[in-house]
């Protein structure tokens, strides 16, 4: 068991190189000068190249790489020179631990560094601090949303086969499947915020907490949260759906059902007790990986409802070139991605022996 788990971190963090790689030179050879951004009408060829060198953007495209590789690793090297690209700059890394020094050079322990943002010039990791849990309240309650309301509709559509209820569900769900996030926010906002607005008191746009009308701070607003989880949910959901159906359906097809149904027991409590128990195996599953893929997949919906979660700072990010945030809040997400499918596949491999030697 060790070994596998070994096995699996190991591959996680070639995984987590791979997409630093890919991310830091996707962004540094975009078209797009964050220092003319930054400045405005103000630019000037003397005043960008102060920005950029305050940026460290002057230095080669390899330096500046290796120099990034080394913010983001929680054990690193770094140089007492001022003039160096590694220079050891308290006010970035603290709190650090010094585990070896010289006087030139030391190597020190220290969380990620993610830089700082080029607009509000804040640490990339406060930012997170402070987006991230509103982008996983909306994915855990998409995701509940989902589960709940597609289990029960896949349990009626499996109990009813071949009927016009069966048939209306499993339409509603290939049209759930085939919806673009983007279009469905578009289109349940119209709906339920607009068109039923009077019914359903539900605004278009929001996000958690919202500024009080009488200037008294900050208010919670749950209201908000229901139209983004609802988008949100609608493709899991239909999935939910489909699977929870195909899994049900083939239990009540197994001997054992049929067996207790020979003896008398219940068609309810058959279902219940025995058939839905065994079809959860897979839907449990999937729910999971689904768990991570929403963090991922929420930028078009907090965007369109002004969701202020992850989603809403990578938009801003790329529309102001903000280059920081938007690759932290990347690899954030990657990171999280990757520790629960190195969880998953852990639980899997003590659940199932077979798994760890690949069979």
């Amino acid at each position: 068991m060790l070994k596998y788990v070994l096995k699996r971190l190991l591959y996680g963090i070639g995984v987590l190189l791979g997409v630093v790689v890919l991310v830091f030179f996707l962004f540094n050879v975009l078209p797009g000068d964050p220092a003319r951004m930054m400045l405005g009408q103000r630019a000037d060829a003397e005043s960008i190249a102060v920005i950029n060198r305050d940026l460290g953007r002057d230095r080669p495209l390899g330096v500046q790489f290796l120099s990034y590789l080394n913010d983001l690793l929680p054990i690193s090297l770094h140089s007492h020179s001022s003039s160096s690209a590694f220079y050891l700059d308290e006010s970035k890394y603290a709190p650090y631990a010094t585990l070896v020094g010289t006087s030139r050079t030391s190597l020190i322990a220290k969380k990620p560094y993610l830089r700082r943002s080029y607009q509000s010039k804040r640490k990339v990791s406060e930012i997170l601090a402070t987006s991230f849990p509103q982008t996983a309240l909306l994915a855990v309650a998409a995701m509940v949303l989902a589960v709940i309301v597609g289990v029960s509709l896949g349990i009626v559509a499996a109990l009813r086969p071949g009927s016009w209820l069966d048939r209306g569900i499993l339409f509603f769900a290939t049209c759930g499947m085939a919806l673009p996030s983007f279009f469905s926010a578009i289109l349940v906002a119209w709906l339920f915020a607009y068109v039923l607005g009077d019914i359903t008191h539900l605004n278009m746009v929001g996000s958690l907490y919202e500024v009080d009308d009488y200037g008294c701070g900050e208010h919670l607003n749950l209201r908000n949260l229901i139209l983004p989880a609802l988008t949100l949910g609608i493709r899991p959901l239909s999935v939910m759906v489909q699977l929870t159906k195909s899994s049900l359906t083939d239990a009540l097809s197994q001997d054992y059902v049929r067996t207790a149904r020979a003896k008398g027991m219940p068609f309810r409590r058959v279902v219940l007790r025995h058939a839905l128990r065994n079809a959860l195996n897979p839907i449990v599953t999937s729910a999971s990986g689904w768990l991570a893929g929403l963090l991922a997949g929420a930028v078009f919906v907090e965007y369109v409802f002004d969701w202020k979660g992850m989603g809403t700072i990578i938009v801003e990010g790329l529309d102001t070139y903000d280059f920081p945030v938007v690759m932290g809040a990347i690899l954030f997400i990657c990171v999280l991605l990757v520790l629960i499918n190195i969880a998953v596949d852990i639980i899997y491999g003590w659940l199932d022996p077979r798994v760890r030697v690949g069979k």
